[in-house]
C-alpha cells in the first residue's frame, strides 16, 4: 500500500531511464495500488514493463465491497495479478480454498496469476515448512492450468524482518515446489528481503527464475538494479 498516482508516474521517471541496457529476455511486471492501475497502464503503454494488480476476486460482479473483479482489472490494462501474498492470508483471512477460488478467476479472464506460497518462522522452527507448502500447493491449484502460472515462494519470516533466507535454502525449497507440479516448466520466484546487494547471488540459483520484490521495489534506483542483476557464472 505504497504511492499515489503522482508518486507512480515520479517513480516511473526514473525507474524507466534505467532499463534502457536491460536485456530483452527479462520481463519486468509492476503490481501496483488499485488507483495506480489505469494511470500506469497509460504511461507504460508500448513500454518492456507490464503492469500486474495485488488481489482479484472470485466472482464477476455482486455484493462484495472492497472487492475488484477480473474484468475491472482488465478495463485497465493488467495482465497479471498477485494472489495469496502472506499479507493478505494473514491480515485479511484468506485461505487456500479462496486463494484457489482467486487463481481460477484470473485465468477465466486470461490474466496471469502470481502464486504466493510460504510458511511463518514459527512453522519453520517446527520443521513443518514442506508440509505446510506442500498443502499450499495442492489445495490451492485444484482446476487450475499450470500452463499459464507463476509461483512466488516468500518465507514470511524473511520478509522485512532483517532474517535473510540464504539463496541455497530458497534454491532448494523453490526445486522441491516444482517438483510437485505437473508442469515442472513453470516460472518460480523468490520473494523475501530481496535487495540490490543480493539479487545477484540469488539469481544464480538454478532452480530460481526471478523475484518477487516488496520494500527495495519502492525506488526506482533500487529496483532497476534489481532488474540488472548481474548473472554470477
Amino acid at each position: 500500500m505504497y504511492k499515489t498516482q503522482a508518486e507512480a508516474l515520479e517513480f516511473l521517471q526514473t525507474f524507466l531511464s534505467l532499463l534502457e541496457n536491460t536485456p530483452e529476455d527479462r520481463d519486468v511486471i509492476l503490481c501496483a495500488p488499485f488507483t495506480t492501475l489505469t494511470t500506469l497502464s497509460k504511461s507504460l503503454h508500448g513500454s518492456r514493463v507490464q503492469v500486474g494488480a495485488q488481489n482479484i476476486h472470485w466472482e464477476d460482479t455482486g455484493a462484495y465491497t472492497g472487492e475488484i473483479s477480473g474484468s475491472m482489472l482488465l478495463e485497465t490494462g493488467v495482465r497479471y495479478v498477485v494472489i495469496g501474498h502472506s499479507e493478505r492470508r494473514q491480515y485479511f483471512g484468506e485461505t487456500d480454498t479462496t486463494v484457489n477460488q482467486r487463481l481460477k478467476a484470473a485465468q477465466k479472464h486470461q490474466l496471469m496469476p502470481i502464486l504466493c506460497v510460504g510458511e511463518s518462522k514459527q512453522q519453520r522452527d517446527a520443521n513443518q515448512t514442506e508440509s505446510l507448502i506442500f498443502q499450499q500447493l495442492e489445495q490451492g491449484l485444484v482446476g487450475v492450468d499450470q500452463n499459464n502460472l507463476i509461483i512466488a515462494y516468500e518465507p514470511i519470516w524473511a520478509i522485512g524482518t532483517g532474517d535473510t533466507c540464504a539463496s541455497s535454502e530458497a534454491n532448494r525449497v523453490i526445486g522441491l515446489i516444482r517438483s510437485r507440479l505437473i508442469n515442472p516448466n513453470v516460472t518460480i520466484q523468490y520473494g523475501g528481503s530481496v535487495k540490490p546487494d543480493n539479487i545477484d547471488e540469488i539469481m544464480a540459483q538454478p532452480e530460481i527464475d526471478g523475484v518477487l520484490v516488496g520494500g527495495a521495489s519502492l525506488a526506482g534506483a533500487d529496483f532497476a538494479r534489481i532488474v540488472n542483476y548481474q548473472a554470477l557464472v
